[in-house]
């Protein structure tokens, strides 16, 4: 193999790699803007996984995979809203409580999956561009999840800072008792946040059980749902850094798999800690350089109790 494709084989690893950190991690990021937290990405990724490994399966069709994934992450994420928006539960233990149901009840909707050959996502084909050297491959011939990841991270980042929606979304999350004064609903605006990162953090389970592997394993997330709630700190919570972030710690992820592959003298458990050592060092030096504090909305993870 060339030094040439050696490269693009990396590269077009690293894209399928970051997508579902960059899809989960999108979703959570607009779920924490309205002021709530919500550690269950990893329930709902796995959830979409299994759901969009499933109907692809039975139907034959990927992309009804992906809106099952996509329904399954969100219908995962309306019991955390009954519980923290309209119940007040702790918003902590709700979605920790989450990601194990999410585990236990995807492992025994796949038990019947286990071992079955999945639908594959099929790569996008433009004829002319698609064919170019080097580049037509890693810009024009990635699959429909990809394209959209990225053009969800455009669209987030307008919606949350050029649009009116998204200025009620940030005050919400930043003031929740200002933004309820002025006559916008909380409980509401917080709602459609939490239906929609579920929607997303489904999205990116999808990708895992169409794209990245089109099988279904038990717990296939492996940490992933972590990764990117790190990512959302680590980004500052701002969509622009989010896309740079997600790809680094898939680039870190892959960098374990090829380090492999040289035969390097390295443990494979080391190698396969990178992406998670990475995340913690990330955290604690954000940690360190803003006292803790941050540019976190200022609500986050407080929960909110209309006037009666």
């Amino acid at each position: 193999m060339s030094t040439d494709s050696a490269l693009l084989a990396v590269l077009l690893t690293i894209v399928t790699a970051s997508t579902p950190l960059l899809l989960a991690a999108l979703g959570e990021l607009v779920t924490e803007r309205a002021g709530v937290l919500n550690l269950g990405v990893e329930g709902m990724m796995v959830m979409g996984a299994v759901a969009g490994f499933a109907v692809a399966l039975t139907t034959g069709s990927p992309y009804l995979g992906i809106v099952a994934s996509a329904l399954a992450g969100a219908a995962l994420a309306v019991p955390f809203g009954f519980l923290t928006l309209n119940l007040v539960a702790n918003q902590v233990a709700t979605g920790l409580a989450l990601t194990l149901l999410g585990l236990g009840l995807s492992g025994l909707i796949g038990e019947s999956f286990v071992g079955q050959p999945g639908v594959r996502l099929a790569k996008i084909h433009i004829p002319g561009l698609s064919d170019l050297p080097f580049v037509g491959p890693l810009l024009f011939g990635q699959d429909v999840l990809v394209y959209l990841a990225l053009a969800l991270a455009v669209f987030v980042s307008w919606g949350v800072f050029r649009t009116r929606a998204g200025l009620v979304l940030r005050a919400v999350g930043d003031n929740h008792a200002s933004a309820h004064a002025l006559g916008y609903s909380v409980i509401r605006v917080r709602w459609l946040a939490v239906l929609f990162g579920g929607a997303l953090s489904g999205l990116g389970g999808g990708y895992l059980s169409l794209a990245y592997t089109p099988q279904w394993i038990e717990n296939m997330t492996a940490g992933r749902g972590w990764i990117a709630l790190a990512l959302v700190v680590f980004s500052s919570w701002l969509p622009g850094r989010l896309v740079i972030g997600a790809y680094l710690f898939g680039a870190v992820t892959i960098l374990g798999f090829f380090v492999q592959g040289l035969g390097v003298g390295v443990p494979s458990q080391l190698l396969s800690s990178l992406p998670y050592l990475v995340t913690i060092a990330a955290l604690v030096a954000i940690s360190r350089k803003r006292g803790g504090g941050g540019d976190a909305p200022a609500c986050l993870g407080r929960s909110f109790v209309p006037d009666r």
